[in-house]
């Protein structure tokens, strides 16, 4: 699979833009602030109907306009595949295939599989629980499409549920019945989405071992864990014990949405204990496995956006990425830089056709 051409309009700073790329790799040459990783951000708002830098549409549209467009033609298994968004103020987001609109934008998740490794993925790291668990839901509704649709169903549930804890605290009231159907709700949804997460978290650990080993080419031990309230409790039991601190705190207080990944190295937590190149080395193992993981289960290489890495990763992990391209472990390639001629000279190792655009 592999993008073939890309249009803008009013999309962050490109008024008008269209290009056409190559089917292995693309490096989008330009200095800080030309829109080197505008292009990459589009090409992943087509694979997920939003933007990675920025998730609000309003903030994608160009300074002085009312809308934006962003659209690219791909080719999955030798057939066209037209991909159309558009989004205008105070209008919902559009998001056609091949000119058919989805009634469910959520349907198109997993169609054109995609990573990207960013400076940004430090987030992974540093941020909070909400961050890690948006990695790991992302990760698996690239594959699972019901996985994505009790998820959206879990929270919605959960909006109304914290709704009606904020109604009952404001009106002085307090209904049960009314309750306990969002509990139910919470409870159906909750434990299939809990039984996914475990399963996947199992495999997605091994692949993540072996890619840390292969980056890091030493003895050190890391480990992912996944911790969540149901795995020694009941969530029914949760929601029952916990009703007091809701009603309290005016939302759910357990439940699913507070689950977190755990990133442990010699098993003491990174974000604490690991060095900055233990955390990029770390990062990059994530992202590799989560690589590995979607090429397995869907039959096809999914597209990899190398964000500005040459200018932040040391020459060691520069050269394990090169060598994945030379031995054709990617699909088709985008690179930002800044630097052409560093960016030329590396793509030039891997003996595979490229295209380089400069802004």
């Amino acid at each position: 699979m592999y993008l073939e051409k890309l249009t803008l309009i009013n999309y962050k700073n490109f008024k008008n833009f269209e290009t056409e790329f190559d089917s292995e790799i693309n490096c989008i040459i330009g200095a800080n602030g030309t829109g080197k990783s505008t292009v990459l951000d589009a090409v992943y708002h087509l694979c997920f109907t939003k933007g990675y830098f920025n998730h609000l549409s309003t903030q994608n549209i160009s300074h002085g306009e009312d809308f934006f467009v962003v659209e690219g033609g791909f080719n999955k298994n030798e057939k066209d595949i037209t991909v159309h968004i558009s989004f205008k103020k105070n209008h919902k987001k559009v998001v056609k295939q091949n000119g058919k609109v989805y009634t469910k934008i959520s349907e198109h998740i997993g169609q054109l599989p995609l990573v990207i490794i960013s400076p940004m993925d430090i987030d992974l790291i540093v941020e909070g629980s909400d961050t890690r668990r948006k990695f790991l839901d992302g990760m698996i509704a690239q594959n699972d499409r019901m996985y994505l649709e009790h998820l959206l169903q879990y929270n919605a549930a959960l909006n109304q549920r914290n709704a009606l804890l904020k109604y009952f605290s404001a009106n002085n009231t307090f209904q049960q019945d009314t309750l306990e159907v969002y509990n139910r709700q919470l409870i159906e949804f909750g434990e299939q989405l809990h039984r996914k997460r475990m399963e996947f978290v199992t495999d997605f650990e091994t692949q993540f071992i072996q890619q840390y080993e292969h980056l890091s080419q030493s003895n050190e031990v890391v480990s992912l864990g996944y911790k969540s309230d149901l795995i020694e409790n009941e969530f029914e039991v949760l929601l029952r014990d916990s009703l007091a601190k809701d009603r309290m705190a005016q939302y759910t207080t357990k439940g699913i949405h507070k689950d977190d990944l755990q990133f442990n190295l010699s098993g003491h937590p990174i974000k604490r204990f690991g060095s900055q190149g233990q955390q990029k080395t770390f990062l990059i193992a994530l992202k590799l496995a989560q690589y590995k993981l979607l090429n397995q289960r869907n039959n096809i290489k999914p597209i990899l956006l190398l964000d500005d890495i040459f200018d932040k990763l040391d020459h060691r992990r520069v050269t394990h990425l090169v060598q994945l391209v030379k031995e054709k472990t990617f699909g088709q390639v985008f690179i930002s830089d800044t630097d052409l001629k560093r960016t030329k000279e590396v793509v030039e190792q891997t003996n595979q056709s490229f295209k380089i655009i400069e802004f």
